[in-house]
């Protein structure tokens, strides 16, 4: 079983490594998953490693919370060599002001990824050209991530709570708190004295910027889109800065929708986490489920069934085509054509819907993946069912799809040319799945890195050169016939077989000590998940790489230079989650 990360350099190899003699001191310790570098040298050895050892791609910035330091971890790969990846980690021992480099300079994927542990877990960024809150009000006290760290509600460090297992007595959590409610003020707070804080978006307004030319002062226009609107496909908002149509800066502002899902995570045993990642991206299931049980089976040592990694495959690929289809109706839709193009997708998800529900009991949160294989067998009749869509109906309706929409002169206009990102612009910036790929980077994780059994299929990576609207919906709608040519030999050659190891079925693992970060071709993107076991019930430290929330990164650079009218098609062509954007 392949699929998570695990960087084991001995000791031995430290004085191997190829950045030793140009920055001697650098890093401070080599671990079986990473190397310990100087907070003061961070920026120094990051230079060092894109520019000079081509690791041109931040796939990952995290944290962990140490009795006795902050750990901020980085997962670094190279486009031209994704095989060799490398972990960065920076401890801090000044939990009272932890504070390091920003590399935002170096890899601009950065920028929402810091911006996520200095609010998740109070560590400070130098050098970061908007260092706030990202999916947190600016008021909020406390940084949740923190082990010290108590909401109004808290009962219990982790799950089950004795409150309700196994005496299943439970005192409701509203008695249990002073205001009756899940709100806490801080120690002292005086509500006559308290102002809300206010973000001034001095930098898309330009009011830090010289006059030039004729020295006339313009004024800028601030407009807020969303968050309540349909073409934010959520609780989500740009804060756009116009000069007469066209935007000249944008802020995204996230966070409607956070549900404290890494901290719930962290409480969950292992096993409650999996029915907890449907909630991400709630289209992709399936998926989902997937990224998560590869970094527990690589800490676990686990190996799968071989049927068992077939069905996963079918599952996973159905997901990908279910995922286009809503995809690209919904830009269509925010391109007016109204629900016409997502009725046609929708129809279709029904009927994978019919087989996910058949194999699993549900439709949308399919709680099937299971550490070691899967829930259930596939039932009678399934295989057929699932032979007639790929076979027959669906290469059909993709053609048909693709025929009534990619022709359509209105379409064209609006998409060809718009939102451009350049692959240089794209790696910089931690783009993923469609989003690199139309910029024509052939960066696909089930060919450059292939988990579970993905190496046993004939399959092409779709790219696109144009880097801009158009060339996103193409690149969807190509990837839904390779995902048909997997599906086709996947099921073609499904082995008979357990679908599980031997043994008793379990509702309680023990994970030996231990760090794995797992990283899928989900449908939107790279799709990872960084679990750290300390061998106890529950996780330590369960952290998500939402590609959809990361693909946000860019949303200001294809967006400037725009009309306001483009920005709904260019956001809309980023094809985000707000489950998984915000967590």
């Amino acid at each position: 079983m392949t699929g998570a990360i695990d960087v084991t350099i001995e000791a031995p190899a430290r004085e191997a490594l190829p950045f030793n003699d140009a920055l001697p001191g650098a890093v401070l310790e080599v671990t079986k998953n990473g190397l310990v570098v100087a907070p003061e040298r961070l920026l120094e050895l990051a230079t060092y490693l894109k520019t000079r050892q081509g690791y041109d791609y931040l796939s990952m910035v995290t944290s962990v919370d140490w009795p006795d330091y902050f750990e901020v971890v980085y997962y670094l790969f190279g486009v031209a060599k994704p095989k060799d990846g490398l972990v960065l980690k920076v401890r801090l021992t000044d939990k009272a002001n932890p504070e390091l480099p920003s590399v935002i300079s170096v890899w601009p994927g950065a920028d929402f990824q810091e911006r996520e542990v200095y609010d998740m877990m109070g560590i400070r960024f130098k050098g970061h050209p908007n260092l706030r809150r990202i999916l947190l009000w600016e008021g909020f006290e406390g940084y949740p991530l923190r082990k010290d760290f108590r909401e109004p509600y808290y009962e219990e460090e982790t799950k089950p709570l004795k409150s309700r297992h196994p005496d299943g007595k439970h005192l409701w959590a509203e008695d249990r708190v002073p205001w009756h409610d899940n709100v806490q003020y801080p120690e002292a707070w005086d509500p006559d004295m308290w102002t809300q804080p206010q973000v001034q978006y001095r930098r898309i307004m330009g009011a830090d910027e010289p006059m030039v030319g004729s020295g006339i002062q313009t004024q800028r226009v601030l407009v807020n889109m969303g968050p309540q609107h349909p073409s934010t496909h959520g609780v989500f908002r740009m804060v756009v800065a116009l000069e007469g149509e066209t935007v000249v800066g944008l802020e995204p502002e996230m966070g409607y929708l956070h549900r404290c899902h890494e901290k719930i995570g962290e409480r969950n045993t292992y096993l409650m986490n999996i029915p907890f990642t449907d909630r991400l991206d709630y289209i992709s299931s399936m998926s989902n489920n997937l990224g998560y049980v590869l970094a527990v089976e690589k800490l676990m040592g686990l190996q799968i069934p071989e049927r068992a990694d077939y069905i996963r495959v079918i599952m996973a690929e159905f997901t990908r085509i279910v995922s286009h289809l809503i995809a690209i109706g919904f830009l269509f839709n925010d391109l007016g054509a109204y629900f016409t193009p997502a009725l046609y997708g929708l129809r279709e998800r029904e009927l994978v819907l019919d087989l996910f529900e058949a194999a699993s009991g549900s439709r949308m949160m399919c709680n099937y993946m299971r550490f070691g294989g899967v829930a259930a067998d596939l039932p009678a009749g399934w295989v057929e069912r699932a032979r007639e869509l790929v076979n027959n109906r669906m290469p059909r309706v993709i053609e048909e799809f693709e025929q009534l929409l990619s022709g359509n002169e209105i379409f064209l206009m609006r998409t060809k040319g718009i939102g451009l990102l350049s692959a240089r612009q794209a790696i910089a910036t931690s783009m993923a799945g469609p989003m690199l790929r139309a910029s024509g980077v052939p960066y696909d994780l089930r060919r450059i890195q292939p988990y579970s059994i993905y190496d046993r299929f004939d399959f092409d990576v779709v790219t696109r050169p144009e880097g801009d609207v158009w060339a996103r919906f193409m690149v969807r709608m190509e990837e839904m016939r390779q995902s048909l040519r997997i599906l086709k030999q996947a099921l073609d050659g499904l082995p008979e077989g357990p679908i599980m190891p031997p043994g008793k079925k379990q509702y309680q693992v023990r994970v030996p000590a231990g760090e794995a970060y797992s990283r899928i071709e989900g449908p939107k993107g790279e799709l990872g998940f960084f679990v750290v076991s300390d061998g106890k019930p529950n996780p330590y430290r369960y952290h998500v790489r939402a590609p959809t929330f990361i693909n946000l990164t860019s949303l200001e650079q294809m967006s400037v230079g725009s009309k306001i009218a483009d920005l709904i098609v260019v956001f809309g062509a980023v094809d985000i989650v707000l489950g998984e954007v915000d967590r």
